[in-house]
């Protein structure tokens, strides 16, 4: 762990012919075999070595109605009644996050996410979506971020698109694409599913750049990238189809924080996660297992590693991460094995809300009830703001020092 790392040598095919994740309680996973193969791709290179440029920065102040900086070619546009507007609505809807959100996943953070193994760590965010916002507050001095999600990664609007489209209707889309995650701290997968596969954007780079910029990042530059069937990072052409059963195709980007003089880098990567589509990609799975200690978090992923088509992606997670920190909705209770974790629950355990309310897990429950839980002044996840919410953070035995 520690310092930034180069995604060019995170592939287990390094030191690993085959990978084997023990039976942890949960259902027993098959085992990946590698398939090694020589690549005739370029690895994606070292972290900051992305070519500046402005314009993603420029084009997502723009779109998160944010005052541009100096020489933005969209400054003209700032003085138009439609985007005076959107900047209206959506800082008061950020103001209304700040107060119920994002203070208290800053508190939080400053008080239960710091120290080993969280500092520093690269912090995988499975069935993450764009929540960019969550990721980075919770794990500031993270130097990479890995999200995944079933929605396509999407390209960067140009100004001669944005030119061409009617300016208070799509701001207003853009507004709407934001609600869930601002007003319910989550993004809803049957929104995603209709806004971003083309009716508002083409993917999630636009809500993940806009969350970046209004937590106060600067977004330094972005490339397209793929994970190849060595586990290598590389770079893409984006309007370029990519053959295969397996694109894994993404977004990198590059992005700085105030008073923090590193720079961070951040990929979004379409992987569908099931058993069934995971078992053979073994690019992606060879990448992720070559991430050194990562921190896993887990959050309102409709408890799809509670299936047992899911079991994989959750066997991954507990056999390679050096902690783990979720909602109810990751993890099942019962697989943090006792000599393996040390586990620290916060807020209050209630019946999952909604149509999760089946998915009750009584070992947790008890576990709630047996004392040592800390408060939780913040809510989080599904029913937001009608029920309590909880959160758990696992630290593997040995990866606190």
């Amino acid at each position: 762990m520690g310092g930034e790392l180069q995604p060019s040598v995170w592939k287990c095919g390094l030191f690993l012919a085959v990978l084997t994740v023990p039976w942890l309680g949960c259902q027993k996973p098959a085992p990946v075999r590698a398939k090694p193969a020589p690549t005739a791709e370029a690895p994606a290179t070292a972290p900051g070595d992305i070519p500046a440029n402005r314009e993603v920065d420029d084009t997502a102040r723009f779109l998160a109605g944010m005052p541009g900086n100096p020489g933005s070619p969209f400054s003209a546009w700032e003085d138009s009644p439609a985007w005076r507007h959107h900047r209206e609505l959506l800082d008061a809807a950020w103001a209304n996050a700040d107060n119920k959100l994002v203070h208290g996943l800053r508190q939080f953070q400053q008080s239960d996410l710091t120290g080993p193994p969280l500092d520093h760590a690269v912090l995988f965010y499975p069935f993450g979506g764009p929540d960019a916002l969550t990721a980075t507050i919770c794990f500031p001095h993270s130097p990479t971020y890995l999200l995944v999600a079933l929605e396509p990664a999407g390209t960067l609007p140009s100004e001669k698109l944005l030119a061409k489209k009617p300016m208070e209707q799509y701001l207003g889309a853009v507004r709407t694409s934001m609600e869930s995650e601002l007003g319910k701290s989550f993004f809803v997968t049957r929104e995603m599913d209709r806004q971003f596969r083309g009716q508002i954007t083409d993917g999630l780079l636009v809500p993940i750049l806009l969350l970046l910029v209004r937590t106060e990042h600067t977004i330094v530059g972005m490339r397209y990238v793929r994970i190849n069937e060595e586990g290598q990072m590389v770079e893409r052409p984006p309007a370029v189809p990519v053959e295969g059963k397996f694109p894994n195709k993404g977004i990198e980007i590059e992005f700085r924080t105030p008073g923090d003089p590193s720079t961070h880098r951040l990929y979004y990567v379409t992987v569908n996660l099931s058993d069934k589509r995971l078992r053979g990609n073994w690019g992606f799975l060879h990448y992720v297992t070559g991430i050194p200690a990562p921190v896993t978090m887990l959050k309102a992923t409709s408890y799809m590693t509670h299936h047992p088509d899911f079991s994989m992606i959750r066997d991954l997670v507990l056999n390679h991460s050096a902690a783990i920190f979720q909602d109810d909705s990751g993890i099942p209770f019962h697989c943090f094995l006792a000599g393996q974790w040390n586990l620290q629950l916060y807020g209050d355990y209630t019946r999952p809300y909604g149509s999760f309310r089946w998915l009750e897990q009584a070992d947790l429950r008890k576990a709630y009830l047996a004392g040592g839980v800390k408060p939780l002044s913040l809510r989080l996840g599904y029913g937001f703001g009608k029920v309590t919410s909880n959160l758990l953070l696992a630290k593997r035995v040995g990866e606190t020092k």
